[in-house]
């Protein structure tokens, strides 16, 4: 792809799975990548050097380019250290893909401050301290690329995945603003829900399920996200299975109050307010 050659990308949580996946296409596609991993738990205990190299070894015995990197994205600091890594070694940085990520499933009810506030500061704040690292850099030369891993769990919700899926429908609404913020330097931010087997899912989803969703099948789309071809801005995507799908909020035609409703005349109008017959894509009125 001409989109991808040459241009510099960090991935993070890229030690395995979808992260993997991801930056071997993209070294396959010409690209040169920072892969980033912690080396830790599904859970986030726990750190290694050991799954970041291995990936940089599959991509440099292909012909590819890339460097390990091995800081976390929880932190500011971390953050900086990891776009630091593209630029001290390559020069540059035009795209990151902040798919680093733990579990720490549980029902709401037995969720911990401790256990909520962990998948938060990995999915939400590490998304955003990576990206933010970046955004400097993406204004001064008028080109970015930033994908962010939602997840269905998000979109729709997942039992037990509370702290989650919280955390991955707030990455969609962060990528809704920087869709519009960036498009004035060239700058487009889109969010992939990806559906695939990886240690992340391994006691999610059914086994048969799960064998039909490699993680491989997901890439091209991240890959085609972070090209100079593509031009989509603040789009959400579902893929899995080789299902690809756009998800977008829509609303009703609604019912307007010529003057302040009653409770009783909401009860009264609301299976008109909540018809999504005709419905249409939602704007947002004060944007």
């Amino acid at each position: 792809m001409p989109g991808l050659k040459n241009r510099v990308v960090v991935v993070t949580g890229a030690g395995g799975g979808l992260g993997r996946a991801y930056a071997l296409l993209l070294a396959r596609a010409g690209a040169r990548v920072v892969v980033n991993d912690l080396g830790g738990a599904r859970d986030g205990s726990g750190e290694g050097t050991a799954m970041a190299d291995q990936v940089v070894a599959e991509i440099e015995g292909e012909g590819g380019q890339a460097v390990a990197n091995y800081d976390s994205v929880a932190t500011a600091e971390g953050a900086r250290a990891i776009v630091g890594t593209a630029l001290d070694t390559f020069g540059a940085i035009h795209g990151v893909v902040n798919n680093a990520g733990i579990l720490r499933d549980t029902a709401f009810h037995k969720m911990t401050d401790a256990d909520w506030e962990a998948v938060q500061q990995v999915h939400l704040f590490g998304a955003y301290h990576v990206t933010r690292a970046a955004w400097p850099h993406f204004r001064e030369q008028g080109h970015g690329r930033v994908v962010m891993a939602s997840s269905t769990s998000g979109l729709y919700g997942n039992f037990g995945q509370s702290n989650y899926g919280t955390a991955k429908a707030a990455l969609v609404g962060l990528v809704n603003t920087l869709a519009l913020e960036g498009a004035k330097y060239n700058i487009l931010a889109n969010a992939i829900a990806p559906m695939a087997a990886t240690r992340m899912t391994e006691d999610v989803a059914p086994a048969e399920l799960l064998a039909k969703l490699p993680a491989e099948q997901v890439a091209p789309i991240v890959g085609y996200l972070l090209t100079d071809e593509c031009t989509d801005s603040g789009t959400v995507v579902v893929a899995g299975g080789g299902q690809i799908h756009r998800v977008q909020l829509f609303q009703s035609a609604g019912v307007t109050f010529p003057t302040t409703p009653t409770i009783d005349d909401v009860a009264a109008q609301w299976a008109r307010i909540t018809d999504m017959t005709g419905a249409v894509p939602g704007v947002n009125p004060v944007g």
